[in-house]
């Protein structure tokens, strides 16, 4: 989720202050590379910018994503056309999946991340800034190394009209990262609020908050198995001295230097955690497969490359850590994937057929088992 678009950008060109935005057009059917054999019928539903994290309502029928596009706020129109200038940050928009009809969900102002749908498709969440401030957070110092700032988001319930905002986090500091459980009952987040990074969770109205991870480290990017018994996460722990002083003396400077993710999974209540992965890459953006079982994600466990630009690609594992298999191998970034509700459909995020750097979009597949 956050910081795993950060990652693509920090090592592609940025798109040219003022480029006019492409405009939106039919959508097209993509023959499947032959590698990628799980993936058919690939359409293109957004085009320039930067378009990230699609996540699929509860009936399927819509999208939620964020977007530097400046879609029109106020109407709500198939084929609407983006404005020439772009946002300088994300907003949170509303795609239905019949009409490709776009709306803006979230204030305008600030920036936006991490949208997900509640249970009945009448309200949204997802994290926003713009109580902070209204213009974009400053970036981050980089030093060298692949690091996101931890602003000062809270979290937010809006009608799908982008009306009626009810503010679910009052805590000063990150929270964000945030879905529900396939039940309708429950949202997981990351938040700071105790000094550290760690996943919370709580009803859908914003009681009865508590903690379920207790390590010292990054926790977050957390979603919930289909029968929202299980809980899938990406965690980075210090294993030693230098490491803890080093992520502790950045959480001082509101950063976080994720270089190296593994994923998790624990119980809905924080129990019996257990590690998935141990590879030593950056492994975002865990989603579980509709068996329960597998897990999809994205990484560069294969094309860690020091020297040049490292590739994101999507993989499949066994909840053991085994059986990885590759899914993509189009383009350079692929990740922020999700199943829809009945499993034949996946939505992803790709820089494939990008015309500029730094462009990013979402993309829909029938999946083959």
């Amino acid at each position: 989720m956050l910081g795993m678009l950060t990652l693509a950008l920090s090592v592609a060109s940025t798109v040219p202050a003022g480029a006019a935005a492409p405009k939106l057009s039919p959508t097209p059917v993509k023959p499947t590379l032959s590698a990628e054999r799980h993936l058919t019928n690939i359409r293109q539903l957004t085009f320039g910018r930067q378009n990230a994290e699609a996540y699929f309502s509860f009936s399927g029928n819509k999208l939620i994503f964020q977007s530097t596009n400046n879609w029109m706020k106020d109407t709500f129109a198939a084929a609407m056309k983006p404005a020439d200038q772009p946002l300088s940050c994300y907003q949170m928009y509303v795609m239905d999946l019949g009409s490709e009809a776009i709306r803006m969900v979230s204030t305008g102002v600030g920036t936006t991340t991490c949208g997900y749908f509640f249970p009945g498709d009448r309200r949204v969440l997802y994290s926003s800034t713009h109580l902070r401030s209204p213009n974009c957070p400053p970036k981050p110092k980089r030093d060298g190394a692949y690091r996101w700032a931890l602003d000062d988001y809270d979290l937010f319930s809006v009608r799908i009209d982008g009306q009626d905002p009810q503010r679910l986090t009052t805590s000063p500091g990150y929270d964000a990262e945030a879905t529900v459980s396939p039940d309708g009952k429950t949202i997981v987040w990351t938040s700071l609020r105790d000094g550290d990074l760690n996943i919370y969770a709580m009803n859908l109205d914003g009681t009865h908050a508590r903690r379920l991870t207790q390590d010292i480290g990054y926790e977050g990017g957390a979603f919930f198995s289909p029968d929202s018994k299980r809980i899938v996460y990406r965690a980075q722990h210090p294993s030693n001295q230098e490491e803890l002083e080093h992520y502790k003396a950045l959480l001082d400077q509101k950063l976080v230097e994720p270089g190296r993710l593994e994923l998790f999974i624990m119980n809905a209540d924080g129990s019996n955690k257990q590690q998935v992965t141990n590879n030593g890459a950056s492994n975002f953006s865990p989603y579980f497969h509709p068996d329960g079982h597998r897990l999809i994600f994205a990484s560069n466990v294969e094309t860690r490359n020091p020297s040049g630009r490292p590739e994101f690609h999507l993989y499949l594992i066994n909840e053991d850590g085994s059986g990885l298999e590759r899914l993509t191998f189009e383009g350079q970034f692929n990740s922020f994937p999700m199943f829809s509700p009945d499993g034949k459909t996946l939505v992803w995020v790709s820089d494939r057929q990008a015309k500029e750097p730094g462009e990013f979009n979402v993309f829909l597949a029938d999946w083959v088992p």
